[in-house]
């Protein structure tokens, strides 16, 4: 499972809530009847609305505000989209070893910070890569070809 997405608050008296989606394919993941994996059980998604630069979003079974309060902070998880076999996904690039096309290790991926121009692997050292720069990912293995100057 993949985490999609999290519960910031509730929103408006009849029990939506605001979901932070980290997904790129809200047309699939907040689709009307599309349901998400939660430690709470299940989520059917009724409607969803984009919000400023979040998602407004109605579950089946979450029906005031009350009720959406308790699921603030819930995660929000998925399986894989059929056909993104291409896709780099965080969970895969935590943890792997980044070397370049040389082999030179530059140490393993502690996270992944989101940024608008790329998004960026976060080293143990705290050096960030662009993902721009990721050309194989391979198990527990990623290889970079950065340019002159970017790691030193």
């Amino acid at each position: 499972m993949l985490e999609v997405g999290r519960i910031v608050k509730a929103h408006g008296i009849r029990g939506e809530v605001i979901v932070d989606l980290t997904s790129n394919r809200p047309d699939v993941r907040l689709a009307s009847g599309s349901v998400l994996s939660s430690d709470r059980g299940d989520m059917e998604v009724l409607t969803a609305t984009p919000h400023q630069g979040r998602w407004i979003v109605a579950f089946r079974g979450v029906e005031d505000r009350n009720a959406a309060e308790t699921y603030r902070g819930v995660e929000l998880s998925a399986e894989p989209i059929e056909g993104d076999e291409d896709t780099l996904w965080v969970h895969e690039l935590i943890g792997s070893e980044v070397v370049d096309l040389s082999g030179r290790s530059y140490g393993l991926v502690q996270a992944v910070e989101a940024n608008p121009a790329s998004d960026l692997l976060v080293l143990a050292d705290d050096r960030l890569v662009p993902l721009v720069f990721v050309k194989i990912k391979l198990p527990g293995r990623v290889v970079i070809d950065p340019p002159a100057g970017l790691l030193d």
